[in-house]
Formats: C-alpha cells, sequence, structure tokens
C-alpha cells in the first residue's frame, strides 16, 4: 500500500505580507501554491498510491475563490478517475462545512469527521488491502478540547491511520486552541501511522508508532523557509511496516544567510560585493532570500539607509540565477560595546516603555492616515521586534562612535 501525507495547503492564501515585492515575483509565489499541490497530485498518479491525506487547512478560508475551488475540483476529479482514495479533514482556517466543492459525489472522497465528531472509515486497496482512517474536522475555528485523547485505540490487525489537524502541547499547562494533544496520548493509541496537520514545519514526533508533521507545501513567508513538501509512506502488507520519504514539491523557497561583521566595512561596494557573493553562493533553485547581518551596529549611517532602501535588494539582487530575490535585511547587534549594569538597565526600562504598539502608533499617527499599510504593519509583533533591534544597532553604533572619539 502507498499513500501520500499533505497538509496546510493554503489554498487562497491571500499572502498580505508580500505587497511589498515586484508584481510579476507576487504573482508567481500566489500561484506557487497551486502548482505545488498539482506536483503532489502528479507524484500520487505517477506513483499509483492507493491513498491521499489531507490533514486539514487545504484552504485558507471557509469561503474559496470559485477559481480555487474549480482548480481543486480539477485535481481531485484526476484522484478519483484512478480510484485514488483521497480522505480528508477540515482544519481551523476551513472550519465547517466548506461551500460547495463542485465535486462530484464519489466514494473515492470524502471528508470524515463532521460536526468535531471522531469518525472511523474502513477502506479498501485496489489490491483488496484493508485500511482504517480516524479523524475529526474542525466545526468552529478553535477546539480548546483535547479531541485527540477520544480516539479509540488500535484494536484489529488492520492497518490504522489517525489523521488530525492539532497543535501538541509543549507543556502541561498550554492551552492552545488547536486539539491541543500531548505525544504520550497519541503513542497509547498504537496507530501504526499518524498523520497530522496544523504546524507549517516538517517534524516526525515519533517513529515508533509514526507520528509526522507533513508541513506545508509551499513557504509563504521568511519564517517558512527552505524545502516544503509532503510525505510518501509505503507499507509492507504482510509485516505493518511503513517507509517514510520526504518528497519535496515547492516551486519557490525561503532561505537566510548571515553575514557576520567582525569590523566596519569602510568600502560600501565591498559590502555589496560580499552580501551578492552570500546570495550567489546559496541560490540553487528559485528563491526568496533574507540575511542577517549580525554586528550591524558597525556599519556606517549611508551603509544602513542604503540596506533600507528596498530598490538596493533588486540592485543585489541583479546577477543571481533562477530569478531569486533578497527580500529582507535583519540587523542584529554584537554587544561590541559592553553596557554597564545601570546603562542596560536603564535601555531596557525605556524600551519596554516606549517600544509598545500604543506608543509607537501614537508617534506614527500622522502616518496611519496616510497609508493601511503603516497601520498593518504597527499590529505586527515581528515589525515592532525589528524596530526595537534596530535601535538597539544605532544605539551601540552611536555609543561605538563616541569610543572611537575617546580613544
Amino acid at each position: 500500500m502507498k499513500f501520500l501525507h499533505i497538509a496546510d495547503v493554503h489554498l487562497d492564501s491571500p499572502f498580505l505580507g508580500l505587497s511589498f515585492l515586484p508584481s510579476e515575483l507576487f504573482c508567481q509565489i500566489k500561484n506557487a501554491i497551486q502548482l505545488s499541490f498539482e506536483k503532489a497530485v502528479n507524484f500520487a498518479i505517477d506513483n499509483d498510491v492507493d491513498l491521499v491525506l489531507l490533514a486539514g487547512d487545504t484552504f485558507d478560508s471557509i469561503h474559496p475563490t470559485p477559481q480555487s475551488k474549480i482548480f481543486f475540483a480539477n485535481q481531485i476529479k484526476r484522484l478519483v478517475d484512478r480510484q485514488i482514495q483521497v480522505v480528508m479533514v477540515l482544519g481551523n482556517h476551513d472550519y465547517s462545512q466548506i461551500d460547495d466543492l463542485l465535486l462530484n459525489e464519489s466514494p473515492y472522497f470524502k471528508i470524515i469527521g463532521s460536526n468535531e465528531q471522531i469518525e472511523q472509515v474502513d477502506f479498501m486497496t485496489k489490491s483488496q488491502y484493508k485500511y482504517r482512517v480516524v479523524g475529526f474536522s474542525y466545526q468552529h475555528n478553535h477546539i480548546t478540547e483535547d479531541i485527540i485523547a477520544k480516539y479509540p485505540p488500535k484494536s484489529t490487525s488492520i492497518y490504522t491511520i489517525g489523521l488530525a489537524h492539532a497543535g501538541m502541547k509543549q507543556s502541561s499547562v498550554d492551552q492552545n486552541n488547536y486539539a491541543p494533544f500531548t505525544l504520550n496520548e497519541v503513542k497509547n493509541l498504537n496507530y501504526d501511522y499518524f498523520a497530522l496537520g496544523h504546524i507549517h514545519l516538517r517534524q516526525v514526533l515519533s517513529q515508533e508508532p509514526w507520528i509526522v508533521y507533513s508541513g506545508n507545501l509551499q513557504g509563504r513567508h521568511v519564517n517558512e523557509k527552505d524545502a516544503k513538501g509532503f510525505y510518501f509512506g509505503r507499507v509492507d502488507e504482510q509485516s505493518q511496516n511503513t517507509q517514510l520519504q520526504f518528497i519535496d514539491v515547492s516551486p519557490i523557497v525561503w532561505h537566510t544567510v548571515d553575514l557576520i561583521l567582525d569590523e566596519p566595512f569602510k568600502s560600501t561596494t565591498k559590502l555589496c560585493a560580499k552580501i551578492q557573493n552570500l546570495l550567489a553562493d546559496n541560490n540553487l533553485r528559485p528563491t526568496l532570500f533574507t540575511v542577517n547581518i549580525i554586528g550591524a551596529e558597525l556599519l556606517s549611517d549611508a551603509q544602513l539607509d542604503m540596506l533600507n532602501d528596498k530598490s538596493m535588494y533588486e540592485e543585489l539582487s541583479n546577477n543571481l540565477q533562477y530569478h531569486s530575490l533578497l527580500v529582507k535585511v535583519y540587523y542584529k547587534h554584537r554587544d561590541f560595546i559592553a553596557l554597564n549594569a545601570t546603562d542596560r538597565a536603564l535601555f531596557a526600562k525605556a524600551a519596554e516603555e516606549i517600544l509598545t504598539a500604543n506608543h509607537t502608533c501614537e508617534l506614527a499617527s500622522s502616518l496611519m492616515k496616510k497609508s493601511n499599510i503603516v497601520t498593518n504593519n504597527l499590529q505586527k509583533e515581528e515589525y515592532l521586534s525589528d524596530i526595537y533591534e534596530l535601535a538597539r544597532v544605532r544605539l551601540e553604533q552611536k555609543l561605538r562612535g563616541n569610543n572611537d572619539e575617546i580613544n
């Protein structure tokens, strides 16, 4: 028996944080999600798999666009026409009953576990190998109850697959809103394979038994970096042992490179060349790059201003193959200037009082009236964190300048 474990496709993802990209590249990455799903379907057909598992958040919302529904229906039809079983659960993004998916009724496509009720269904492969899938679908976008704790343990010799869109508890007091579960309770079910969705990070929680997050098919931002795809499972029908292989289908990847500064770059030309070389060395496929400049306080004001100019990103990307592009530069300080305990405490206190969403919004009120983008950015924790880090870089940059004058 052969199966695919796919999760978190997020068809219709708006990519709100990428609107700054050139329009052609923005269209490419929006289309990359559909392309990655189509590649997964191609793989299923080419390898004559028996089962495709969709572990939630196949769509980014409960109201998919007509274009996405038509695309999804066409891809599922390709699988169904070849008698490949598709079993799907709904997640916190595509919860409830999705509007008409434009799919013809078929025994080879089934959404299980409606109304957050656990459902188990038995299926048969074309070679008459019997297997069971157990799962539930979201009825609301948040579930605080540990539903997996109610899954029935494996009680027969039938190959049993668990399917869930859920978040693992990180501690005994952790209460996430996505059907929080513990690893031990899943292990105790003794299922042959447990297919998880929700976190966009590929992660094998256990090999005996298999408990796996497949991650998403296409990274949507810098925190979803490097290769993305699905898991391909092959089951020995005699021993019921499962072999697992990751299949990369992401048309575009996100990748971060570090530039560590030990001394100032007196030549801006050499600084640019260093960044270009770093990007070229890591450019093995279509890539959206981010650069961490560690020790950024060693940069001059002019260099910081240059690297904050989005047009410079295109200039630094000019010679990259595969239409790859630098999309963001982050700044990290290295404590070259050691603040004494009093100064460090004062800086921390000032940051706590000043670098808050409310205070920053007050300072930027005139800009917010002119642009919704500014308003949206100031509500993001990551954006405020970038401001804090740049403030720290600027402070240490000035302190270093003062020390140089004294010395």
